[in-house]
């Protein structure tokens, strides 16, 4: 059997996709029943233009990472400039200027002292990396915790998704995430209710006073969780759950991967909570959606406690291409722009946009909730149709979005103009209401 079938969307597919369609998995993708993916071959602000000719305006931001658009010339600029010097050289034992500028840059631009940067290639892997060195910090600590089987678990929250790898995986939604299937085949955590109000954040304090000898860390992701289906919480539950872990002597990971760079309307989350985690993990948007790169950042007492003389307490921990020069160059040029460019005033804009032309939405039966958080704007509904239909739906309307679970949403890039933002506002309130008429 052939896979994957035909998009009634393609016209005159290139050579290239009918060859390599049938051996390329496709992630997050049933391939025996989702048709042939988009041809794309080229992108330019917020653009994607179809092997045919054809432009969609790109409503998702390839995941979330083009902040600055694709193909923005800064970037492009940068990135070929050290092609030409230096692509990647190993950082052991060895260092180069891109990287060390970088972790001093993301030093600087990040609350209190989170001062010590660990690159790694993607978003998972730095909450891997995050969740190691919780665990390492509490063995190099020492003490009776240790001796009662240490601190190795974590404390993670109902809706929250944090990577798709092994470990990362143990800290999702354990019940209505995507994980579900590797139920006893991956590490069990602790999973509450985020401490959104008084009564939960009272049965919060009460759960890490039972569990708290045995937890590493608290994980969560600030302000919005993302793939658990874009839910919203206010800075009022970080500052509760800086102030729980405080209380009872734990350390708080804050995943950043979606939220850093100004997609929720600071430049990071933590920034507008006005707390400092112990350790902060940041992707995507971070070379502005030209190469993979991560970071882990810890504060100076997590750092500290893995110093020491030659051998065991230092982190054992080494991506081959971390810190990798042609990445780290991106990452710079995207701060540059980060600096030079009103994205934050983009960011405002763009949400009072998005409050005013998708709240229409709340009019069409079957609408459950309508919700914008800076440069996100969710329709949830009460159940979704055939998603595969839906999303040639998109398509045929002239917009690139990805729907998933119950939900609609943009992330559209920050340099989008409102003209074209309109544009994938009243495609999302035509098939919306499509949908639910179905």
């Amino acid at each position: 059997m052939s896979f994957p079938p035909a998009n009634p969307l393609v016209n005159d597919p290139p050579a290239w996709l009918v060859e390599g369609a049938p051996h390329l998995w496709l992630p997050y993708t049933q391939m025996q029943t989702t048709p042939m993916a988009l041809p794309v071959v080229k992108t330019d602000g917020v653009r994607l233009t179809l092997a045919d000719g054809r432009e969609l305006i790109d409503g998702t931001s390839s995941w979330w990472t083009a902040a600055h658009g694709y193909n923005h010339p800064h970037i492009r600029a940068a990135v070929t400039a050290q092609l030409e010097r230096m692509p990647h050289v190993m950082l052991g034992g060895l260092a180069h200027e891109q990287a060390c500028r970088l972790a001093t840059r993301l030093s600087d631009l990040l609350p209190g002292d989170l001062g010590h940067v660990f690159f790694s290639e993607s978003g998972s892997v730095s909450v891997e990396i995050a969740m190691k060195i919780a665990v390492q910090y509490w063995i190099n600590k020492g003490g009776s915790d240790r001796k009662k089987g240490g601190r190795t678990r974590f404390v993670a929250f109902k809706g929250g998704y944090h990577g798709d790898t092994l470990a990362t995986m143990s800290v999702c939604d354990p019940d209505e995430g995507m994980h579900t299937l590797f139920k006893g085949a991956i590490a069990e955590q602790l999973i509450a209710e985020l401490p959104t109000d008084e009564e939960k954040t009272a049965a919060l304090d009460a759960f890490l006073a039972a569990n708290a000898h045995q937890v590493a860390a608290v994980i969560t992701e600030p302000l919005v969780q993302g793939a658990g289906g874009m839910r919203f919480h206010d800075e009022a539950t970080l500052r509760r759950l800086r102030a729980l872990c405080d209380k009872h002597g734990l350390l708080l990971i804050l995943d950043e991967i979606f939220t850093g760079f100004a997609r929720t309307g600071a430049m990071f989350a933590c920034e507008a909570a006005g707390i400092v985690p112990d350790i902060v993990t940041l992707s995507k948007a971070l070379t502005g959606g030209t190469m993979a790169l991560a970071a882990t950042i810890a504060r100076a007492p997590v750092f500290e406690a893995f110093l020491g003389e030659e051998g065991g307490r230092a982190l054992m921990h080494g991506p081959t291409y971390t810190g990798n020069a042609l990445a780290c160059a991106a990452a710079n040029a995207s701060l540059d722009l980060f600096e030079r460019e009103p994205r934050i005033a983009q960011v405002t804009a763009i949400a009072a946009q998005l409050s005013r032309e998708l709240e229409p939405a709340r009019n069409i039966e079957g609408v459950k909730d309508v919700r914008v958080k800076g440069a996100i704007g969710v329709i949830e509904l009460e159940r979704m149709g055939d998603l595969n239909r839906i999303k040639q739906r998109f398509v045929e309307e002239g917009v690139f979005i990805r729907p998933f679970g119950n939900i609609v949403y943009t992330t559209p890039p920050l340099v989008i103009e409102a003209d074209d933002l309109t544009r994938l506002t009243r495609a999302m309130l035509k098939i919306t209401a499509e949908t639910a008429a179905a």
